[in-house]
């Protein structure tokens, strides 16, 4: 148990940093690839490549923890995790479309640090004092991270925080079920519904794509579906279970840091505001870690 209390948070970052470096990735394959079809082709890639790992693990796999195997349970999880992950990644990219820009983006939708908690308060799940003043302190980080202009809100910007709204829902969707399902098996519905309803919406919406296209931008989708969906949302599942719902939203925002940081790497600079960000968020989470003063 001691050694989970410290793996699940390790695991959330190497989601952040996977889903930081997919940003690159995705601006790419975006370009070239409408998003209906370009989401539901990663999450395609995504659900396959989770079938040879859920046959090599077989019984190894992580249980329930009540050790009951319902497979209702299990199929309702996996299709309200990949419904709600459909609708907050449709409603981003609506934003975006709309024009709110990159930054404004990543800022607003991970607002969803702040939702968990609110949304929490009704499901039982009071966060602690600490806790609220980590994920204010995070937000702050976020905004100097993220937001280099003006804020106003525009109707893009709504959109987006609709999107911030259902990934908050997501969070505590798999907060549910994590621990009541098979975690990989569910990620792997997750993946197929959401890849089902990419391509439904890309087919009412006369999305122009071309094999070509398609071809060009194989290397960002590969990526995407095999890293960011396949590995990235699978470890958020896992890691999830036994983890406060606040606490793994804070770690999971990470990824607008690694997002700049793998900008970096690719040519791009830091600017001292962007630096503040960063230590802010770094502070945030080395306090939410801290452990509580015994009475």
């Amino acid at each position: 148990m001691q050694m989970k209390k410290f793996l699940n948070p390790l695991l959330l970052f190497v989601t952040a940093f996977i889903w930081g470096v997919a940003f690159v990735a995705q601006k790419s394959g975006s370009d070239t690839v409408g998003p209906f079809f370009f989401n539901g082709l990663r999450s395609v890639i995504a659900g396959v490549a989770l079938l040879p790992v859920i046959a090599l693990l077989g019984n190894r796999a992580p249980q329930p923890v009540d050790g009951v195997k319902n497979r209702k349970t299990l199929i309702l999880g996996g299709v309200l995790c990949g419904t709600a992950l459909f609708a907050a990644t449709y409603f981003q990219q609506l934003g975006m479309t709309l024009g709110t820009d990159a930054g404004k983006s990543g800022f607003i939708t991970a607002l969803y640090i702040v939702l968990v908690p609110i949304l929490g308060i009704f499901l039982k799940k009071r966060a602690t004092i600490k806790t609220w003043i980590s994920v204010l302190i995070a937000v702050v980080g976020l905004y100097l991270l993220c937001v280099t202009g003006g804020f106003s809100v525009q109707l893009g910007d709504l959109m987006v925080l609709v999107c911030a709204l259902l990934f908050a829902v997501h969070i505590l969707v798999i907060d549910h079920f994590s621990p009541r399902v098979e975690s990989v098996k569910m990620a792997c519905i997750q993946f197929f519904v959401c890849a089902a309803l990419s391509f439904l919406f890309a087919l009412i919406t006369r999305e122009q794509n071309s094999l070509q296209n398609v071809f060009n931008a194989y290397i960002p989708i590969l990526y995407l579906g095999l890293m960011s969906s396949g590995v990235g949302y699978t470890l958020q599942i896992v890691a999830q279970r036994g983890t406060d719902p606040t606490i793994a939203s804070m770690i999971m925002s990470f990824e607008s840091v690694f997002a700049v940081l793998s900008g970096m790497f690719f040519g791009e600079t830091l600017t001292a505001r962007e630096g503040i960000g960063c230590v802010l968020m770094f502070f945030a989470i080395i306090l939410s870690q801290l452990p509580e003063r015994k009475k």
